[in-house]
């Protein structure tokens, strides 16, 4: 798919930005020949009817790990509210891999109720994507009733108990789980795959030089480090060859002391392009072990979280929260300034996520050379968000990011002030 040269496209910093409040610092309209953003767009083998992308959301609506009716109906109304693409998250690869007990880990009973999903999605006119991966450290050892892995042995404040090193033999089984899940996800009839490189989830805690400390082959230097992250999508792309797109969500910056920065993240993507084995890549940014709210800007909903916690994290939460749960300001498109240095050294069709919430933003995407927006707490509040901007491009998002739906994915994600 090619691309837009930013070299050729003019500095949108250079210009006085837009009238309208929902505009970005330095937006004005693109220049011409630059992709519509509600044209229809090809994502590898894939033909989506625009270029928005629902963003995979934690939906707390999986009891016993499996597919629910509230769960199809909550992707079935933003694919009715027009988006190209719904993200199903997560779909852990091995059980040990979830973040909680009830979270779909892919396995063959967890087909039929994907299928069902996923019939819907089509229903309406829109794509199905599966988010893939292993939450490393990230995972709940205590629900899962397993230990989490992590690169070493560290203590979880999730879950209040130690992970356990991952063992090579641990690297390559949760590698062959990732083709194994993609292969699962054909079955259910998904389009894509998204493979989850972020968060310190178990791929992107082997990336970071905080988490990982080890002293062998996947420590150390960031060729060694990268290995697992580029070994899951080798396999992911081995096993599905062209049948469905695939893409993988990269953090740019792990937004803490000592974690993975955008110079060494740069170049895992420039590797993860070489080795052929992505479609595009969402760029993200965060430590959902770390530090969370770095993605999610806004308010820093402290009292929800603890709400939401079994004693004694609630305890804790309350007591450390504010160090843990920070607040950092909002701003549209707050994470378009590190991804342009992304944009501007990859041909690879790239996805541009953090506070779209406008079409003025959305037009900026594709005036700077980005091939998709992806969005997840506008579309919380509105599910039918873009076909009402497509319909009056100057529709306002009512979100406020308050942040205060982050909480309730333990019970059922949704928009408190929908």
């Amino acid at each position: 798919m090619a691309t837009t040269d930013p070299a050729r496209l003019p500095d949108p910093g250079s210009a006085p930005g837009m009238t309208d409040p929902a505009s970005p610092p330095g937006h004005r309209p693109g220049p011409a020949g630059v992709p519509d953003v509600f044209g229809t767009a090809r994502l590898g083998p894939l033909t989506l009817r625009n270029r928005t992308i629902k963003a995979a959301t934690f939906e707390g609506m999986s009891r016993g790990a499996l597919v629910s009716d509230e769960l199809v109906g909550f992707h079935r109304r933003h694919a009715a509210g027009g988006v190209g693409m719904t993200t199903v998250a997560y779909c852990a690869v091995q059980p040990e891999g979830r973040t909680e007990r009830d979270q779909i880990w892919m396995r063959p009973e967890a087909v039929p109720g994907l299928r069902r999903l996923t019939d819907a999605v089509h229903a309406e006119g829109a794509a199905a994507s599966a988010q893939i991966g292993h939450a490393g450290p990230v995972a709940n050892g205590r629900s899962n009733r397993a230990p989490s892995l992590a690169p070493v042995g560290m203590f979880n404040p999730q879950s209040m108990r130690r992970t356990r090193a991952a063992t090579e033999d641990d690297i390559r089984r949760i590698t062959d789980a990732h083709a194994t899940a993609a292969r699962l996800a054909i079955e259910a009839g998904f389009d894509a795959v998204e493979i989850h490189l972020g968060h310190n989830y178990f791929a992107s805690s082997f990336l970071s030089p905080r988490i990982n400390r080890r002293e062998d082959g996947y420590g150390g230097s960031l060729e060694n480090r990268a290995k697992v992250a580029r070994g899951v999508a080798r396999a992911v792309r081995d096993e599905v060859g062209d049948r469905i797109a695939v893409l993988a969500k990269l953090n740019m910056d792990d937004g803490v002391r000592g974690g993975l920065r955008p110079e060494e993240s740069v170049q895992v993507a420039r590797w993860l392009q070489e080795d052929g084995s992505v479609d595009a890549l969402e760029l993200t940014a965060g430590s959902s072990l770390l530090n969370p709210m770095y993605l999610f800007r806004g308010d820093a909903p402290v009292r929800e979280f603890a709400a939401a916690f079994p004693q004694p994290q609630r305890l804790g939460v309350r007591l450390v929260g504010k160090r843990f749960i920070r607040a950092y300001p909002y701003q549209e498109a707050f994470l378009l300034e590190t991804a342009r240095r992304f944009r501007a050294e990859l041909e690879l069709p790239l996805v541009l996520l953090g506070g779209i919430t406008a079409r003025p933003t959305m037009d900026l995407a594709m005036a700077e050379g980005f091939q998709f927006v992806a969005m997840a707490r506008a579309l919380l509040r509105e599910p039918d968000l873009i076909d009402r901007i497509r319909a009056e491009p100057a529709t306002p998002s009512l979100c406020v990011h308050c942040n205060k739906c982050m909480p309730t994915i333990f019970s059922g994600t949704h928009c408190v002030l929908a």
